[in-house]
């Protein structure tokens, strides 16, 4: 991203508003806002923001509808909730929609800050480079990732993934046949523990073996009572 990361705050409090992005201009973010989830939608297609942090409960649309909306639209840019609804239920469901973090009301300012630092930084793309270097491409078994095109390919055929999902599958290729416990693939590709809900993993686990899963067997093994392992089926039993 060239300049400062363009950040859309999506809040119906003024004053939330107000703090945001005083705050945010303060450590070097240029701040779209709006109240409205159709204005979310609409500047996001228009202003292109490199982040977004969004209230979900919202005068039109809630937010898990415009982060669905966004995800089915082909939007892929990063989104943070904030909001007030902190049961885990919600939690779930937001992530589900293809939200990347997701931040409880009342809350820190810096807290807030330092996550979508966090989010930028495991979800903007590489700068480029004079030339591609062939060696840089991860593989295992029939699957491919490439870190520098955001490329990833399992028996010659694309797979899309999400942001979070290509970073949680990164991690994997870069750790084949370990056994990763939810905490460490927690400080790996969320870069700090997501308040206290390691769950998140295993979300996240289910969508990336779902995707890779439609070109062949299981890769993602579960280690039950230790976490995930990236290994080659049994044979004969395609898990």
């Amino acid at each position: 991203m060239a300049g400062a990361p363009r950040v859309l705050v999506v809040d119906d409090e003024p004053n939330i508003v107000d703090l945001l992005r005083m705050a945010l201009r303060f450590h070097g973010f240029d701040v779209l806002t709006a109240a409205t989830g159709r204005a979310a939608l609409e500047l996001a297609v228009q202003a292109r923001p490199d982040l977004m942090i969004l209230d979900v409960m919202l005068p039109d649309v809630d937010g898990f509808e415009v982060c669905r909306t966004l995800r089915a639209g082909g939007q892929s840019v990063p989104v943070v909730y904030l909001t007030a609804r902190d049961a885990h239920r919600d939690k779930i469901v937001g992530l589900t929609y293809g939200g990347d973090d997701y931040v409880t009301k009342p809350f820190a300012v810096d807290e807030l800050i330092a996550r979508a630092r966090a989010v930028l930084r495991r979800t903007s793309p590489p700068r480029a480079e004079p030339a591609p270097d062939p060696s840089a491409i991860l593989r295992f078994a029939d699957v491919e990732l490439d870190p520098d095109t955001h490329v990833v390919r399992r028996a010659g055929e694309p797979i899309e993934l999400s942001p979070t999902e290509f970073c949680l599958l990164r991690y994997f290729l870069t750790n084949p046949h370990r056994v990763l416990s939810r905490a460490q693939i927690l400080d790996a590709v969320w870069s700090y523990d997501f308040a206290g809900e390691p769950t998140v993993v295993d979300q996240y686990v289910s969508y990336l073996r779902r995707k890779l899963g439609r070109h062949g067997p299981s890769l993602i093994h579960t280690q039950r009572g230790f976490g995930y392992a990236l290994r080659l089926p049994a044979m004969g039993t395609g898990r």
